[in-house]
């Protein structure tokens, strides 16, 4: 049978007619977050590794985007497997949070570490640091970090090590940390006491005037370039 000449043009012209374009695949909007795919068990390790005050179970749970009474049931059972495998460090809920600990065992390794590190100079910023919690303490480090412009955590760490600074209580509304000098800072200074100080603290912005600023525990400044020690000797 002898195709019209209508329908042979026709049928040729779907014979190379191209394909019809794939459809990719859509994508998740811009700013979609991830973190509810992450696995939750390393997700609260890689959270709690940084911190430096307790965190509750329950912001653990908002910012992991995952149920609170399986983010408490997680945390539950990685303390236990932490010390059933004799690690060197503890996963405890302290003051309605979760925070690393070194174990009670090893302090005399802790303490080796943390004195041969006192005999590295002070960097200038953990100077200005030291400064600013010894004429406004007890402190919060968020309060640290706005009165010098910079985030002071790895600084602030630093000096809990060197044992200059330790922890002088909480702020009843926030619960943050505050800190103090220690009496090896007075023995350092060769002071008797906090009232033989120079008188610096008029040169200081009020406490009151920098939380305005720097509402607390917001992460408003960059990160200082020193964790506050040098290789140099005293």
């Amino acid at each position: 049978m002898t195709q019209k000449p209508e329908t042979a043009a026709e049928d040729g012209a779907h014979a190379h007619a191209p394909a019809p374009a794939a459809v990719p695949a859509a994508r998740p909007p811009a700013g979609a977050s991830t973190v509810a795919a992450l696995e939750l068990k390393p997700a609260l390790e890689a959270v709690l590794m940084v911190v430096d005050e307790p965190v509750a179970a329950d912001r653990l749970a908002r910012l992991l985007e995952r149920p609170a009474d399986r983010v408490r049931r997680a945390l539950a059972e990685l303390a236990e497997e932490y010390a059933a495998q004799g690690r060197g460090f503890d996963l405890r809920e302290v003051a309605g949070g979760w925070r690393f600990y070194t174990r009670p065992d090893y302090a005399d390794a802790v303490e080796r570490f943390v004195l041969d590190g006192q005999t590295a100079r002070l960097t200038q910023a953990a100077l200005e640091t030291l400064a600013v919690v010894a004429y406004r303490q007890p402190v919060s480090r968020s309060r640290v970090s706005a009165v010098r412009g910079v985030n002071c955590d790895g600084v602030i760490r630093t000096l809990l090590q060197r044992g200059l600074i330790e922890e002088a209580g909480s702020e009843p509304e926030t619960g943050a940390i505050l800190y103090g000098t220690t009496q090896y800072f007075l023995e350092r200074m060769g002071l008797r006491g906090l009232d033989e100080l120079p008188e610096l603290a008029p040169f200081l912005p009020e406490a009151d005037a920098v939380e305005a600023e720097s509402p607390e525990g917001m992460p408003s400044f960059a990160p200082d370039d020193s964790d506050g020690s040098e290789t140099l000797g005293a």
